[in-house]
């Protein structure tokens, strides 16, 4: 599978949708006909055109992004809080601690530790361990910004 990039504002945009609700089929069904009035009036601080100028130039690329995953190409601190939030319902002070150089004790399963992965775009790098705790399946993970020379 080819690992699909796409930009922070269209990860926003997939991940606003899906975090209320819209499935990917309905994604492309709305992007195929070229309907975006129901999200417009939804979530009017969006600007979901940009969704159908990406699917537009390469629907078998869209698909995959929705159907395989993505990463970000780049993504700033407030992104990464965003899309923890959108994506994996993970809220500061809550789910994780902040600090300088990105966030501490994110308690996450398996599963979205992979897709995690997937996402973060290379100036980010997690670090985990196992969770000492009933849950076998979750992790403990710190996202740090990367080191660049």
């Amino acid at each position: 599978m080819e690992n699909n990039k796409i930009s922070m504002m269209d990860a926003f945009l997939i991940e606003t949708l899906r975090s209320n609700g819209v499935s990917n089929d309905e994604i492309l069904t709305k992007l195929e006909q070229n309907d975006l009035r129901t999200w417009e009036n939804e979530y009017p601080n969006n600007r979901f055109s940009a969704l159908i100028t990406l699917f537009e130039e390469d629907q078998t690329k869209f698909k995959s992004i929705l159907l395989d995953g993505y990463s970000v190409k780049f993504i700033t601190m407030n992104g990464l809080k965003n899309l923890l939030k959108l994506k994996y319902d993970k809220i500061a002070d809550r789910d994780y601690q902040l600090h300088e150089n990105g966030i501490d004790c994110l308690d996450i399963d398996e599963q979205q530790l992979l897709s995690l992965n997937q996402l973060l775009s290379m100036n980010w790098v997690i670090q985990g361990q196992p969770l000492e705790n009933n849950k076998p399946t979750s992790k403990l993970v710190n996202i740090v910004a990367a080191v660049t020379i």
